[in-house]
């Protein structure tokens, strides 16, 4: 079966298809995410915890946010009913991320 990628605004390729064309879902990104774990795990010393498709939607959110962009504008593109559920849940912040934004910061 040929894939057939479709386009938006002249831009192709931002899915990833299965063997009959079709999007792949969460239950086959949970698939490919526990294989890549497994096969990295069995190389390296340092194991990675399991990776899930919705700690990719974490991920993703909590870079938005660090790279500046408008807490009201992440939680329209995460689909969230309160800025609180994207901030407070989401949202993961670190000692570092801290460090990071307070060494730009002049005190008075």
């Amino acid at each position: 079966m040929r894939k057939i990628q479709p386009e938006v605004d002249g831009v192709k390729g931002f899915l990833y298809l299965s063997e009959a064309g079709k999007p792949l879902v969460a239950f086959q990104w949970a698939k490919k995410f526990d294989y890549a774990v497994l096969h990295h795990n069995r190389i390296y010393k340092k194991e990675l915890p399991k990776i899930t498709p919705h700690i990719c939607r974490h991920t993703y959110c909590s870079n938005m946010i660090k790279a500046g962009v408008n807490p009201k504008v992440v939680q329209y593109l995460m689909g969230h009913s309160s800025s609180e559920i994207t901030l407070n849940i989401y949202t993961h912040i670190h000692l570092e991320d801290v460090i990071e934004e307070l060494e730009g910061v002049e005190c008075v």
